[in-house]
């Protein structure tokens, strides 16, 4: 399917997760949301944290069981995927980095063979000096040397464990990269390399990233679209300079409130926005396309409201 000229590589149709299915504590933590993400795209999932972003990565790559809904992968409904054959080159097509690189590689094992543990369970190597070679390379093209390889886990920084991380995801040259969170467990002054890294992989390597986050203004940064996420839902979907420049949802202005500028008067007068869902609101709530591209979750006759909303905003 195309759109624009551009692949979609996957796209999410009213997707469901939930927990504790027909108990008194059921959890929607994914409730019926749909989206798609084109080929060499970057799309960003922010939301705070407990919104379902995660829960939303980990129904795509198959650690949950969806509850309902599909999700098309490169043409396939993967949620219907059986075989050992077919799930295998599912799981080297979508790799996952994950957010906490303290917890995600095994402190037992040398680097060198957590990166090359996808390459050996694919065969993707004739031999061990093939396997070491492509592990070498692997380190180099993340910024590590491939000296590091002897070593383990523990003697490394967080950024640095988060290289070995990503190595470990591109060792079996994926298409599709979910990012969860990456960044969240590092400090400020290593996060904006892991992004730039990751932007670089990116261009070379021609892969598609699902970059979640809770950070807008870092998402905006690395993302081509964004979506907005709120208690189970998408509340907005649009390109990541729209949604960072004219963010209608009131969740999301919220979420634009809160973001620091480098201004000490600016921030003394900043005025944070708080977001009040309410029970009365309408039952017909939807994502609704407001303008070409750009979708809020929102009845139909608030349609008009925010196109004007939006007008204004714009002048």
């Amino acid at each position: 399917m195309t759109v624009a000229n551009k692949t979609r590589l996957l796209e999410v149709k009213n997707l469901k997760q939930y927990f504790n299915v027909g108990r008194p504590d059921e959890v929607k933590a994914v409730n019926d949301i749909s989206f798609y993400i084109n080929e060499g795209e970057t799309f960003g999932l922010v939301g705070e944290s407990g919104c379902g972003k995660s829960t939303t990565g980990r129904s795509i790559i198959r650690l949950y069981n969806t509850t309902g809904g599909e999700i098309i992968f490169d043409g396939e409904d993967i949620t219907t995927i059986k075989g050992r054959d077919r799930m295998n080159k599912f799981r080297r097509d979508v790799q996952m980095i994950y957010q906490d690189p303290y917890a995600s590689l095994n402190p037992r094992m040398k680097v060198r063979d957590i990166i090359a543990e996808g390459i050996d369970i694919h065969k993707l190597a004739k031999n061990d000096e093939e396997r070491n070679k492509r592990v070498n390379e692997l380190l180099k093209l993340v910024g590590l040397d491939p000296s590091h390889g002897t070593r383990y886990p523990h003697e490394f920084s967080g950024g640095q464990r988060q290289r070995i991380g990503i190595a470990r995801a591109l060792a079996v040259e994926p298409k599709f990269i979910i990012c969860d969170e990456p960044i969240s467990a590092l400090d400020v002054s290593i996060q904006a390399q892991v992004v730039n890294l990751l932007q670089e992989l990116q261009e070379q390597q021609k892969l598609t990233y699902l970059f979640i986050a809770h950070d807008l203004s870092m998402v905006k940064y690395i993302s081509d679209r964004i979506g907005v996420m709120y208690f189970g839902k998408l509340v907005e979907v649009g390109s990541a300079e729209e949604i960072y420049k004219y963010g209608l949802h009131p969740y999301t202005e919220s979420l634009l409130s809160a973001i620091p500028l480098p201004d000490p008067e600016y921030e003394r007068h900043r005025v944070r926005t708080t977001y009040h869902p309410t029970d009365t609101e309408a039952t017909d709530l939807e994502l609704r396309e407001i303008v070409p591209g750009h979708y809020v979750y929102c009845s139909a006759s608030d349609v008009t409201t925010y196109q004007e909303k939006l007008r204004k905003l714009k002048k």
